[in-house]
């Protein structure tokens, strides 16, 4: 039968030296506290927040704000389709707009490549919008 070849433990390392210990600082002085600004409503950013928020503001229930949100949404997507698209008032224009094929390159190889025709949305901001935004 064949043996094992063992190892020999490595040393025991040193222990290094204890460091000396920092001398205690001082604790400085407490700043006073900044004056608490006026609390703004948040403004809701998911689509739950936002429905939960028409809801309680409309007094309906969620299930019915659900279900108007997603016939504004259905009627937007159908709206922009067409070819004169659709204006919601106060928010913008949504309409659809061709791009030609064109030439394109590859940055990985730079390689030239021809990119398809293809249709996308286009949206225009509202004046009244863009008035509200630039509002202080």
């Amino acid at each position: 039968m064949a043996t094992k070849a063992t190892k020999k433990a490595a040393p025991a390392k040193k222990a290094a030296p204890a460091k000396k210990a920092a001398p205690a600082k001082e604790a400085a002085p407490a700043k006073k506290a900044a004056p608490a600004k006026k609390a703004k409503a948040a403004t809701p950013t998911t689509k739950s927040a936002i429905l939960a928020d028409l809801a309680t503001t409309g007094g309906i229930t969620k299930t019915q704000i659900t279900a108007i949100f997603d016939r504004l949404v259905a009627i937007a997507y159908a709206g922009a389709k067409d070819a004169k698209g659709i204006v919601i008032p106060g928010i913008g224009k949504f309409s659809k707009q061709k791009k030609p094929a064109r030439k394109g390159r590859n940055p990985a190889t730079g390689e030239t490549m021809k990119i398809p025709a293809k249709t996308v949305v286009k949206f225009k901001v509202a004046k009244a919008f863009t008035d509200a935004i630039q509002a202080k």
